[in-house]
């Protein structure tokens, strides 16, 4: 069994992952719009419309899973709290 290591960031790489990862997910009905718009059309097998909604879908919930992963080990950092006897991450 792995262990889980935290992910040592700052509080804006925080918050810019939170920003990222609630703005993914308002695209999340969009997506299923598009494909249901597309599923419409007919043909599944040659619908290009509903072969690249597919593919949307799937990139934007394997980003989802990546940054909420993330979010999940991240630990928050304050550079002015480092001693600078240790080298540490981004070193």
């Amino acid at each position: 069994m792995a262990t889980v290591d935290k992910m040592p960031m700052l509080q804006e790489g925080y918050e810019k992952l939170t920003s990222e990862l609630r703005r993914l997910k308002t695209e999340r009905p969009l997506i299923v719009d598009a494909i249901e718009e597309a599923r419409a059309h007919g043909d599944l097998s040659e619908n290009a419309e509903y072969h690249a909604a597919k593919e949307q879908q799937g990139q934007n919930e394997a980003t989802i899973a990546d940054i909420e992963g993330k979010l999940s080990r991240a630990q928050i950092i304050d550079p002015r709290e480092l001693t600078g006897d240790k080298v540490v991450f981004g070193a």
